[in-house]
């Protein structure tokens, strides 16, 4: 250390400027320069195009759970490196950055709480870790989950963000695929409300599964939602494919959604939707 910064970190009224990264934010929409502290007030919604932004549980819960409070579902433990994976990087290697970098043991995290008055278990999936990806620890989360709302006798609702399948789990991860599946038809056994909110970006194995099997299909705005990618199928028709093809939009114009609600609406939405399907329990 020079004697400038002997002499400048000790001088207590010269305060060390923030970072402009920490300070502003930049819409991946409208490329507008956004004040950070205004786009959080704004559940991280674009105060100048509405581009809905991606978030993660730490986030999700305080929006969707009265008065921000909830009890996160302790997460299953599962063998993290089945098949002793490699590529450029150890898959161990990959874990442990995405768990430093988001704080969170994997992609998706269960928490219990009330919506509007009704008792409900929230899954939250985060893109941030490792893209989401659906791998044997995405599974057990989402079993566990489903398991939770039955105990408690309430809905499980997924909010969903995911580029498909963990490719380092192989058929381990393509296994989850029915293995979710099972769980959902659990919730319909138990006559419990099963609804998807299917945030952007939810593709691949996700969407082939339990993101298309809600009693209610819900999406953010222009939320990207498909199974392949838009360049892949151009490739394989060999034909152009529509104005906005796999966004929310698009999809709920076609059929396969039943609404695309706005983040600031969601907890009201949902709670209705609960009140609605349970109306004895909303009652009681």
């Amino acid at each position: 250390m020079n004697w400038l910064s002997r002499v400048r970190n000790a001088l207590p009224f010269m305060a060390k400027r923030e970072h402009e990264g920490n300070l502003w934010n930049k819409c991946p929409s409208c490329s507008q320069m956004i004040f950070i502290k205004e786009y959080e007030e704004n559940l991280s919604v674009c105060t100048v195009c509405g581009h809905h932004g991606r978030i993660g549980p730490k986030a999700r819960f305080p929006q969707i759970f009265d008065n921000a409070r909830w009890s996160e579902l302790p997460t299953p433990r599962v063998a993290e490196d089945p098949l002793k994976f490699r590529d450029t990087k150890k898959y161990v290697d990959r874990i442990k950055a995405a768990r430093a970098s988001t704080g969170e043991q994997d992609a998706l995290i269960n928490a219990r709480g009330t919506i509007m008055g009704h008792k409900a278990v929230v899954g939250v999936q985060d893109f941030a870790y490792m893209g989401g990806s659906m791998g044997v620890a995405v599974g057990e989360a989402f079993i566990a989950g489903a398991t939770a709302a039955i105990d408690d006798k309430c809905p499980y609702i997924i909010f969903t963000a995911a580029g498909g399948a963990r490719m380092q789990e192989g058929i381990l991860s393509l296994m989850q695929m029915p293995r979710t599946t099972v769980a959902i038809s659990m919730l319909r056994e138990a006559k419990l409300p099963y609804i998807v909110v299917m945030t952007d970006p939810t593709t691949g194995g996700v969407t082939a599964s339990y993101a298309m099997l809600g009693d209610v299909q819900i999406a953010e705005p222009n939320a990207l939602i498909g199974f392949a990618g838009q360049r892949v199928i151009q490739d394989t028709i060999r034909e152009k494919l529509p104005e906005g093809f796999q966004r929310a939009e698009y999809l709920l114009e076609h059929g396969m959604l039943d609404m695309v609600v706005e983040r600031k609406d969601m907890r009201e939405t949902l709670g209705q939707l609960i009140a609605y399907l349970m109306p004895e329990k909303a009652a009681a």
